[in-house]
C-alpha cells in the first residue's frame, strides 16, 4: 500500500470514528511530530486544515511547506516562545501568566489560546490548578489582540480517561459560567479521543491513528 493510500485510510477511519460519537462540531488536529512535511502534504491534500506540532523546530519548518492552521501542543519554553508565535496560529498550552506576558510583547500577529489545566495538581505534564486558572484568563479574555479559546487538558498518567474527561467536563462547566465565550474543549488523543468527545471535547489531537506508530524516516 502506498504511502498516500495508507494515511486516506487511516483519516477516513478516524473520521468516521468522529462522526459516529460526535453530537456537536468537532476539529480534527492532524498531528504530524515526529513525521515529514511530506506526510503533512498528503494530509492537506485530503482535506485537513489544522495540523499540531509539540516541537519549535519541526513546526516552524512543515509550516513553511504545507498551508494550513497550524496548532503548538507541546509544553511552552520561553526561549521558544518568539519562534512559536511566528508560525502557530493556535496555541493550546498555555498555563503560566509570564509566557502570555512574553506572547502578547513577541507575537506578530493573533492568537487563538487554550489554558491548559491539570487534573491531578501534579504538574507532570503540564497545567495550572484552577485558581491560577482563573487569574490567567482573566488577563488573557483582557487582551485586546489574542483570544480566550477555551481549555486544554491531557489525563494523567494511570488515570481512567473516562474519569479525566469527566472531571475535565466539571471544571469547563464552571469556567463557561465566567468565561461564556471560550467555548472550545481541546482533549483527547489517538487512544481516547472518541470519550473526549462523549464528554464535550471540540479540538481533539491525533496522531498515530493517521499516521502511524513507526519511527518514520526524515
Amino acid at each position: 500500500m502506498s504511502r498516500d493510500a495508507e494515511i486516506s485510510a487511516n483519516l477516513e477511519l478516524v473520521r468516521s470514528k468522529i462522526a459516529a460519537v460526535a453530537s456537536h462540531p468537532v476539529t480534527l488536529i492532524a498531528v504530524t511530530k515526529t513525521f515529514p512535511a511530506s506526510d503533512a502534504q498528503i494530509l492537506k491534500e485530503l482535506g485537513v486544515e489544522d495540523f499540531g506540532e509539540n516541537r519549535d523546530a519541526e513546526g516552524l519548518e512543515k509550516s513553511q511547506i504545507v498551508a494550513g492552521r497550524w496548532h503548538f501542543q507541546g509544553q511552552i519554553q520561553s526561549n521558544k516562545l518568539k519562534s512559536i508565535t511566528s508560525w502557530a496560529s493556535v496555541i493550546h498550552s498555555l498555563d503560566d501568566p509570564r509566557h502570555f506576558e512574553m506572547i502578547e510583547k513577541l507575537a506578530p500577529h493573533p492568537l487563538s489560546i487554550f489554558l491548559q489545566v491539570s487534573l491531578d495538581g501534579a504538574h507532570h505534564r503540564g497545567g495550572a490548578g484552577v485558581e491560577q486558572l482563573y487569574r490567567l484568563a482573566e488577563k488573557l479574555s483582557n487582551s485586546p489582540t489574542h483570544t480566550l479559546a477555551g481549555l486544554m487538558s491531557v489525563p494523567p498518567v494511570g488515570m481512567d480517561p473516562d474519569q479525566a474527561y469527566s472531571q475535565l467536563a466539571v471544571i469547563r462547566t464552571e469556567f463557561l459560567h465566567r468565561f461564556p465565550k471560550a467555548t472550545s474543549l481541546s482533549a483527547g488523543m489517538s487512544g481516547d479521543y472518541e470519550k473526549a468527545i462523549s464528554h464535550g471535547a471540540t479540538h481533539v489531537r491525533v496522531g498515530s491513528s493517521i499516521l502511524g506508530s513507526r519511527s518514520p524516516h526524515r
